[in-house]
């Protein structure tokens, strides 16, 4: 007489092949949302730059939103300007300033950012010049040839700024160690 039913081994198959699957999905599901959020903030730097420039053009000395050029952020590392991390951009120029799909989450920051004050939006500006950071928050690599690679910052910011950013050619990827914040280079 035969019994019905699976067999130890077949049933361990059957989980260890559900197993590599279920991986499968989970990493793809990963790289697809890093690449989302990568996407949301390249969009962000280029709604607020067109603010900006809109800004200066309105402004009667043609100068842009200053901070006295010190970097603001909305992160509390760089003085929590939470709805004015650009002052006097919103609501006339852009109805809010966009924040950082992972901004001020603990343990979200990319090394070498550990620092969950250092991942947000930052800006930077004397008037005549700015610099528009996404500040230890950009999850894929990129090259020397992304439009907005931070020669200063190579390893941890995307940004735009007003004047001519000189690029390095090749396309190499940036290999970086130690602790990096906005502070640490000019412009």
């Amino acid at each position: 007489m035969k019994k019905k039913g699976f067999t130890l081994i077949e049933l361990i198959v059957v989980m260890a092949i559900i197993g590599i699957l279920s991986l499968v999905g989970v990493l793809a599901y990963s790289s697809n949302t890093r690449t989302a959020r990568d996407a949301k903030r390249k969009a962000d730097l280029e709604i607020l730059r067109s603010a900006l420039e809109m800004y200066r053009s309105n402004d009667p000395n043609s100068q842009y939103p200053t901070t006295g050029s010190a970097w603001w952020g909305a992160c509390s590392s760089y003085g929590s300007h939470v709805n004015d991390y650009i002052p006097g951009l919103a609501p006339d120029y852009i109805q809010q300033l966009p924040h950082d799909p992972r901004e001020s989450k603990p343990g979200k920051g990319i090394p070498p950012c550990a620092n969950p004050g250092w991942n947000c939006y930052l800006y930077k500006s004397n008037g005549i010049n700015y610099k528009l950071l996404a500040h230890c928050t950009p999850e894929n690599t990129w090259t020397e040839n992304d439009p907005y690679y931070d020669p200063v910052r190579p390893c941890h910011a995307w940004q735009v700024s007003s004047s001519l950013i000189i690029r390095g050619s090749g396309g190499s990827v940036a290999t970086c160690t130690g602790v990096a914040s906005a502070a640490s280079g000019p412009w």
